[in-house]
């Protein structure tokens, strides 16, 4: 459960979203993503704090929650060679369900609650200068 909810704050990263960025640094946290962990998520390239599986899984969800879509057969054949049909099948979906997370909250400006506030700030605001924007 940890690595999809990095894979859903990636995937709101990408897509600008302030809203869900916030919400899923909370929920990592929650589902015991570590604090080093969060914080360095849209470094994880270069970030040996991230194995080879978690790399391949945020980068598909980069790639994928681009818009249009920026996935390719390679993220594809290098996701495959950590996780099975199934998990790759959640993975997307996550990204995919962040899909319409991210375009309904950014357009419709969710007011964000006190709470994923003060941990975007605390854990992202640093490393990616997260503000709460329009939210």
């Amino acid at each position: 459960e940890e690595l999809k909810m990095l894979v859903s704050l990636i995937a709101s990263q990408a897509a600008g979203c302030r809203y869900c960025q916030a919400h899923m640094a909370n929920l990592s946290k929650i589902y015991n993503a570590s604090t080093e962990k969060i914080a360095m998520v849209w470094d994880f390239e270069s970030c040996n704090l991230f194995s080879d599986a978690e790399k391949a899984a945020l980068r598909l969800a980069c790639y994928g929650a681009m818009s249009p879509s920026q996935a390719s057969q390679e993220h594809f054949d290098e996701i495959y060679k950590y996780f099975d049909e199934g998990q790759v099948v959640e993975i997307v979906a996550s990204i995919s369900l962040f899909g319409f997370l991210n375009r309904w909250n950014d357009t419709m400006a969710t007011e964000l609650e006190d709470l994923p506030k003060e941990v975007a700030k605390d854990m992202i605001g640093g490393n990616f200068g997260w503000e709460p924007g329009k939210h």
